[in-house]
C-alpha cells in the first residue's frame, strides 16, 4: 500500500517522560501513523506495529507483503497503528529534535530503554482514545517492543508477536552494537555527535558490522561467494579493489547513511543492549505470546527463540513457537514478509512450544 493510503499522521504530545535512568524528558512527541478502519470500543481489531532499528511510523512502507489488502493485516478490517520509537529519527522525540534551548538533542539526549519507548506509546495511544490492542507485532528492536508491551501491559494486550528476537540480547550482540557504534565515534566527522553533516563512512563501516549478522552465511555464499565486484576492479593485483560482498556491503551503507541518524543510531542500539526480561513472573490476565524463530538468524538464532518462548511457557504463559524457514537470515522478516504471514495464518500463529531442534 502507498504512503497515500495512510488514514491519519499526528505528532502527539505525551508531556514530561521520567525515564528508567533516572533522567526525565520534559516535552516527549510521538510521531503516529494510523491505517484502515476505526479502532473497536474494545481494541481487538488493533494491531501495533513496532518497528526495528531503522523504521518509521509509516509501517506499510516498509512491511508490505504482511500490512495491506489482501494480506494477513488488511486495512479494511484491522486498525493499524505505527509509532516511531522514542530516540528515533522519524518525527519522534529524539536527538534530531529541539531541546528546551532551542538547539538540537544531539549527543545530550539521554539513554531511553526499550520499557521508556512503551511508556511513551502507550500515553500517545491513551490520548489518541485507544487503550487496548488485539496485536502487537514487531521484529528484532521491534520484537523487544512486543514483548515489552507483554510483560508490562499485559491487561491492554490480547496478543504478542516477536520475531526474530526474544528476551534479553546476547553479549555477541551488545558486543557488535558496541562496535558499530565505536565506528561512528571514531569518525572525523562525527564531532562528539555536534555534526552538521553526517559522519558517513562512520555509518557505512557501523552498516557493514551489523549486517554481517543481518544476513545469514548460506545467502551470502550464494550471492556473492568469491567473486570480485560486479563493478569492477582485480583484488588479486590491487589492495584497494574489493570482492562482490565489498561492493554489496557499501551500497548498503550509503543507502543507510542517507535516512539514520548517527546519534538516534547510537541511542537505539543502547537499548537494545539493555533489554531484558528474563526472569520475570507471568501477571493475571497474561498476552498470549507468539516467537517466530528464524532459520540461519546470526543474531538472534533460532534454537535461542525457541528457549525462550519455552521458559515463558513453563512460567506459566500462553506462549507458542513458529519456525520460519528462509536463507535470508535475520532479516528474513522484511525480505520476505509473505512466508511470515503465511507462516502465521490461522489464529495469528497460536500454539504450543514444538520440541527442538524442529524438522523441516
Amino acid at each position: 500500500m502507498s504512503s497515500s493510503s495512510l488514514v491519519l499522521e499526528d505528532d502527539v504530545a505525551v508531556g514530561a517522560l521520567a525515564l528508567e535512568s533516572g533522567e526525565t524528558i520534559p516535552h516527549v512527541v510521538q510521531r503516529v501513523t494510523r491505517y484502515g478502519v476505526a479502532p473497536n470500543a474494545d481494541g481487538s481489531n488493533v494491531v501495533l506495529v513496532s518497528h526495528a532499528l531503522t523504521g518509521s511510523s509509516r509501517v506499510l512502507e516498509w512491511w508490505e507483503g504482511l500490512l495491506g489488502p489482501g494480506t494477513l493485516f488488511d486495512p479494511a478490517e484491522w486498525c493499524i497503528v505505527g509509532i516511531n520509537a522514542l530516540g528515533g529519527c522519524y518525527g519522534s522525540t529524539g536527538p534530531t529534535t529541539l531541546a528546551g534551548d532551542g538547539r538540537h538533542w544531539g549527543p545530550r539526549f539521554p539513554v531511553v530503554t526499550v520499557g521508556d519507548m512503551v511508556a511513551a506509546q502507550r500515553r500517545a495511544l491513551a490520548a489518541l482514545g485507544i487503550t487496548r490492542l488485539g496485536v502487537v507485532i514487531g521484529g528484532s528492536l521491534g520484537g523487544f517492543q512486543a514483548l515489552q508491551w507483554a510483560r508490562a501491559h499485559s491487561d491492554a494486550v490480547a496478543h504478542a508477536v516477536v520475531v526474530g528476537s526474544y528476551d534479553h540480547l546476547r553479549a555477541q550482540g551488545i558486543a557488535q552494537n558496541g562496535a558499530a557504534r565505536e565506528a561512528i565515534r571514531l569518525d572525523p566527522a562525527f564531532r562528539d555527535g555536534w555534526y552538521d553533516e553526517p559522519p558517513v563512512a562512520g555509518l557505512k563501516l557501523a552498516r557493514a558490522i551489523a549486517t554481517l549478522t543481518y544476513k545469514s552465511e548460506a545467502l551470502f555464499e550464494h550471492r556473492f561467494a568469491n567473486r570480485p565486484d560486479r563493478k569492477g576492479g582485480d583484488p588479486a593485483r590491487r589492495l584497494d579493489d574489493g570482492f562482490d560482498i565489498d561492493g554489496y556491503l557499501s551500497h548498503q551503507g550509503d543507502r543507510f547513511a542517507a535516512r539514520i541518524d548517527a546519534n538516534s543510531y547510537r541511542i537505539l542500539t543502547r537499548a537494545m543492549d539493555l533489554f531484558d526480561l528474563r526472569g520475570r513472573e507471568r501477571p493475571a490476565g497474561a498476552t498470549r505470546l507468539t516467537f517466530v524463530g528464524i532459520e540461519g538468524d546470526q543474531l538472534y538464532p533460532p534454537g535461542h527463540v525457541w528457549a525462550c518462548a519455552a521458559r515463558w511457557a513453563e512460567a506459566g504463559w500462553d506462549a507458542g513457537y513458529r519456525h520460519l524457514h528462509s536463507d535470508h537470515g535475520h532479516d528474513a522478516f522484511l525480505a520476505e514478509p509473505e512466508r511470515l504471514a503465511a507462516l502465521l495464518r490461522g489464529g495469528l500463529g497460536h500454539g504450543r512450544v514444538p520440541s527442538w531442534p524442529r524438522s523441516a
